[in-house]
């Protein structure tokens, strides 16, 4: 008899999921970071890019486009947060 396997914390992103992102002031005003061929690309306003990356993007003000397992490994790592936040302060 064979015993369950106890769960275990999930993998972090591979190096192959990069993330582009994009934190959107104005029209023709954003600011970039992130390889042009990224796995995911992610684009948020401004204004909300202090808030929690996974209620924007459950609420549809965080768009991504591309890998949604890469967005999902990103979300969970904590990384997206980070990032955005800075680009948002625009340093």
């Amino acid at each position: 008899m064979t015993m369950p396997q106890t769960p275990t914390s999930p993998p972090m992103p591979p190096a192959s999921d990069t993330v582009q992102y994009r934190v959107v002031f104005g029209k023709n005003d954003e600011v970039v970071e992130g390889p042009d061929d990224a796995v995911v690309v992610i684009t948020v306003p401004a204004a909300e890019a202090t808030s929690d990356p996974t209620s924007l993007y459950m609420r549809g003000v965080l768009k991504a486009s591309g890998s949604t397992g890469a967005l999902f490994r990103a979300l969970r790592g904590g990384e997206v947060s980070a990032t955005l936040t800075r680009l948002a302060s625009r340093l």
